[in-house]
């Protein structure tokens, strides 16, 4: 249940990385607030809190990833853990593909993905506002339905979308960016040649 609340343990520290989190130990919050976070802001804590809590810990969290990627026809995707922080986590754009297009048939996953901040508030009162990790969401000459970067040293800078341009809804996968904005930069890029080619092409 999304209103479940969840309690941030050490086990959801990042050992392998060592990437930071504002999500101290012993904070609560709901699973729907975790997810949000996880999917919007890319807050590793929180991924690995869901895996945690989930009925069968994490063994059975990434048992149902592993499944639900067969499923979806996702034959070089390999998944062994919810944060995406170990390297052997593997996929292909073809299959990030496919997986971009089976979550966009999901109302919530779209919603997440795409809000641009999301508050929440501790136990103490204080509030932490969290932004989504893909700027382009604020750039009004988008129309994103479906957003998700990532990001490793042995993967570069991803970038996994779903938008609507020329009135043509398009899934763009971009892996192992070598800068901070190349993604963006590719992003953008992709976009002017689609419209370039649709001004081309009227009708088609």
């Amino acid at each position: 249940p999304l209103a479940e609340s969840v309690a941030i343990d050490t086990e959801d520290v990042d050992d392998l990385k060592h990437t930071r989190s504002r999500l101290r130990i012993g904070t609560v919050l709901t699973r729907g607030d975790l997810l949000k976070l996880a999917l919007m802001a890319s807050e590793n804590r929180a991924a690995a809190a869901l895996a945690r809590a989930h009925p069968g810990g994490k063994p059975a969290f990434v048992a149902a990833m592993n499944e639900k990627a067969a499923v979806l026809g996702m034959p070089h995707t390999r998944f062994v853990d919810s944060t995406g922080l170990s390297s052997e986590n593997v996929s292909t754009a073809v299959d990030l593909a496919r997986l971009a297009a089976a979550a966009y048939r999901q109302p919530l996953i779209r919603e997440y993905t795409t809000e641009t901040s999301h508050t929440i508030e501790l136990a103490n009162g204080r509030q932490v506002q969290y932004g989504n990790s893909n700027r382009l969401l604020s750039n009004a000459g988008w129309d994103i339905g479906l957003s998700k970067t990532g990001y490793l040293s042995e993967a570069g800078r991803c970038l996994v979308m779903q938008a609507k341009i020329s009135t043509r809804p398009v899934i763009i996968v971009l892996l192992d960016s070598w800068g901070k904005l190349t993604r963006i930069g590719d992003a953008n890029r992709i976009k002017k040649w689609i419209e370039t080619q649709a001004l081309r092409q009227p009708g088609s």
